[in-house]
């Protein structure tokens, strides 16, 4: 495509205030919240086909239905603020939020979802705030909505703090965002502000003055590719890496191989032998388990480990973003408002991830979130307290994998009153060599779309590799 500033033009720039005064108090800034201080703005938009309203119409119907649905989240209408002791606080002040309205007129939705191709650079410039370092969030809108109209549709992109919401709090928002905006009068989500769990912490992050940088090189050369994977091609990658390996036994084969070779007067002796087998190989079965995510994640970190041609000795890491609401003990609410996650790393040398096989890579995967419940979370906690820090986005070491997201965040429901998306994109924030995001498939029902960013030669190199490209869709 030729180059951008002929694409996207912003027309306005509107503040929009909540419907309702809010009655919050200041809510803190827990653990999971300070380290994304150093992070972009999240950036992530839907695609649809043109609305059966005018422009004008358009642009006042959303204006209005933001301003209802901040009442739900007077936090996305407030503004960040620091005590004197140091702690940092999102103040619910109905201070508003930015609404965008811009066109692109020359863009056509085909253009944008092209399959088989990288993601077109102007993808990026439907969103506001770009390259925004949470931080700012002191002296700007915690949210902005930039509301572009192509030739023959219109891409929602929102772009909302990074210490403020995570991927659930921030799909919880534009669902409810959609319910609004197509008449719901009792919307089905209702976010939990509450600050009382273990996150929520006394200790203070110090911040160089002017604030905290990213921690990666925002200009480097990069790649963008969407890869889809259809149900059927992950429930047989699932099976692949689920297959019974040489030397593995279950119930049936232990019974009749101690039926052959003790029919000795011992069958009591047997018999119980077998029980104990018996339920030793159901608990290593069940914990041998791969989900498909996790078989997808072992696929992928195989594919880019080959094609960086890494020394056998370097040690590789995949880092996962793991959802901690459900984990801790007592459990949060669903809906609790605010960053809960934790990085959970995986950490092998290139020479194992590929000369092992993929399901010794997506096990060592499987015990990594598995083993991250209640008492590994409150060790990172204790362990951040001990030292606050921001959090180092990345690829340092030419050897990591991120992946952020999730194909179960709501994407697809968000049905402004002119059908469900067409497809799901996001802006330049936080990209990095090495940084994928998962993505439901528009088609549902277990399909994926992984967004993979890459240095231009490693995508070269995962482009020709067999065993990856064999999962991946063609259409």
């Amino acid at each position: 495509m030729p180059s951008l500033e002929n694409y996207v033009t912003v027309i306005s720039t509107s503040r929009v205030f909540p419907d309702q005064k809010s009655t919050l108090a200041d809510l803190k800034l827990s653990v999971s919240d300070l380290p994304m201080l150093s992070c972009h703005y999240i950036q992530k938009g839907c695609l649809f086909t043109r609305p059966h309203l005018p422009q004008h119409e358009l642009l006042s119907h959303l204006e209005h239905s933001l301003s209802l649905t901040l009442s739900h989240f007077p936090p996305l209408a407030g503004r960040l603020s620091t005590s004197e002791d140091g702690h940092v606080f999102l103040t619910c002040n109905d201070a508003g939020a930015d609404i965008l309205f811009a066109e692109a007129k020359s863009i056509h939705v085909s253009d944008v979802i092209i399959a088989g191709v990288d993601v077109p650079d102007v993808v990026k410039e439907f969103f506001a705030y770009d390259r925004t370092v949470s931080y700012e969030g002191h002296n700007r809108p915690i949210l902005a909505v930039q509301v572009t109209e192509l030739n023959d549709g219109v891409f929602i992109g929102c772009s909302v703090n990074h210490a403020v919401v995570d991927g659930t709090s921030l799909w919880n928002f534009v669902n409810t965002f959609a319910e609004v905006s197509r008449g719901v009068e009792n919307v089905t989500r209702h976010p939990d502000f509450t600050r009382e769990s273990v996150l929520i912490s006394q200790a203070v992050l110090k911040v160089p003055r002017g604030g905290p940088k990213v921690t990666f090189d925002e200009n480097a050369p990069l790649r963008e590719r969407i890869f889809s994977f259809t149900r059927e091609q992950i429930l047989e990658l699932k099976a692949t890496v689920n297959k019974k390996r040489d030397g593995e036994v279950n119930g049936v084969e232990v019974f009749g191989k101690q039926s052959n070779d003790k029919l000795n007067g011992k069958l009591t002796e047997m018999l119980e032998n077998l029980l104990n087998q018996n339920d030793a190989v159901s608990k290593t079965e069940n914990k041998l388990e791969i989900s498909s995510f996790q078989s997808l994640c072992a696929l992928l970190w195989r594919a880019i480990t080959r094609a960086r041609n890494l020394p056998s000795a370097k040690t590789t890491t995949f880092r996962m973003a793991v959802n901690v609401r459900h984990r801790l003990n007592p459990k949060m609410n669903p809906e609790y408002f605010g960053n809960a996650i934790q990085s959970v790393p995986t950490f092998a040398t290139a020479g194992e991830v590929l000369s092992r096989d993929i399901r010794w890579t997506a096990d060592q995967l499987n015990q990594s979130v598995a083993a991250h419940g209640d008492e590994r979370i409150r060790s990172v906690v204790a362990d951040w307290e001990a030292n606050p820090r921001c959090f180092p986005l990345g690829n340092s070491d030419g050897a990591s994998v991120t992946m952020g997201s999730s194909p179960r965040f709501p994407m697809y429901e968000n049905d402004f009153g002119w059908g469900k998306p067409v497809a799901v994109r996001s802006g330049r924030a936080n990209k990095f060599d090495g940084k994928i995001s998962a993505f439901p498939g528009r088609d549902g029902n277990g399909s994926v779309d992984l967004e993979v960013i890459l240095a231009p030669e490693t995508m070269a190199g995962i482009e020709c590799d067999g065993e990856f490209m064999r999962y991946v869709s063609k259409v």
